[in-house]
This record gives structure tokens, C-alpha cells and sequence, in this order.
């Protein structure tokens, strides 16, 4: 289960859906496994504005990962401008007016750091096993092979 996807969970029973603690669900006994993929800056830049950004802190503390900003990086942040030689006056210029990029200087522009770190913890990082807790009823939700059981025993749905 990527760490993305926890971002977007919550816990399953009537009760908690409406109340903040039940969000987001807290890993423990994570066993985390990294499964490197190609870093797609433009779906890291699409995809960030629907984080939430607090809970994806919280949860990469309590799993022991990098600490992320206290502020949400925003698409200057992920995207190095090119370096080309003669066209860094030209880029300069175009920011000034507040011109935006083509695509083909966006296809020029590399990922920074922020958004490797990023492409690491939201893609890369997966639960392989362990558990989800959630923090209003704490109820379990088990994730083998990385693969989160949501469903529910019939007394508690």
C-alpha cells in the first residue's frame, strides 16, 4: 500500500466518518518496502494539491521517514528551471512579465530535490506489512503483501 494511497483512507465504521481522529489511519508494525518507479514530475505537481499535507506528515513521523517542510511545496518547488546556456536571461525575462512555461521548457525542466523526496515518500515508500489503526475507535485494519483489509466484521458495520 503506497503511502499515497493512505493519504485518501479512512476508517471504514459509520461512527468514525465523521470525526477528525478517524484520519488519517495510523501504520503500525509497518513493515515499509521501497519499489523504485520513474519520477513523473507533472503527476507529483497534479497530485499535490489533493494531499493532506499535515496527515502525510504525521504519518511519515510515526514511520520514521524523512521530515517533510511544515508548508506544502508548490510547483516552483519541484521543478528546476533548465540551464541552458543563453537561456537563463530569456527565462528570467519571462518570469518577470509572468509569462508561463511552454511545454517544451517544461519537458527542459528537471526535478528538484523537493520533489524526489516526494516522488520517494508518496510512490516509491509502500506498506508492505503491518496494520492501520484507526485514532477515534481504534480499530485494526491489517495490510499484507501490501494489501490493506478494509472490510469490516459484521458486529461493527
Amino acid at each position: 500500500m503506497k503511502l499515497l494511497t493512505l493519504n485518501f483512507v479512512t476508517c471504514a465504521r459509520k461512527s468514525c466518518k465523521t470525526l477528525p481522529a478517524a484520519f488519517p489511519l495510523h501504520p503500525r508494525d509497518a513493515e515499509l518496502e521501497i519499489v523504485e518507479m520513474e519520477l513523473n514530475p507533472k503527476f507529483l505537481v497534479n497530485i499535490l494539491p489533493r494531499v493532506e499535507w499535515q496527515a502525510l506528515r504525521t504519518v511519515c513521523q510515526e514511520l520514521g521517514l524523512p521530515t517533510l517542510p511544515d508548508i506544502m511545496p508548490v510547483q516552483q518547488d519541484l521543478l528546476q528551471p533548465p540551464s541552458l546556456p543563453g537561456r537563463e536571461s530569456e527565462s528570467q525575462e519571462g518570469e518577470a512579465e509572468g509569462e508561463g512555461g511552454s511545454e517544451e521548457e517544461d519537458a527542459l525542466q528537471k526535478p528538484s530535490q523537493t520533489a524526489q523526496d516526494l516522488h520517494r515518500v508518496l510512490l516509491e515508500t509502500t506498506i508492505a506489512n503491518g496494520k492501520l489503526v484507526c485514532g477515534a475507535c481504534g480499530h485494526e485494519y491489517a495490510v499484507k503483501e501490501g494489501i490493506a483489509n478494509f472490510l469490516l466484521p459484521s458486529h461493527m458495520v
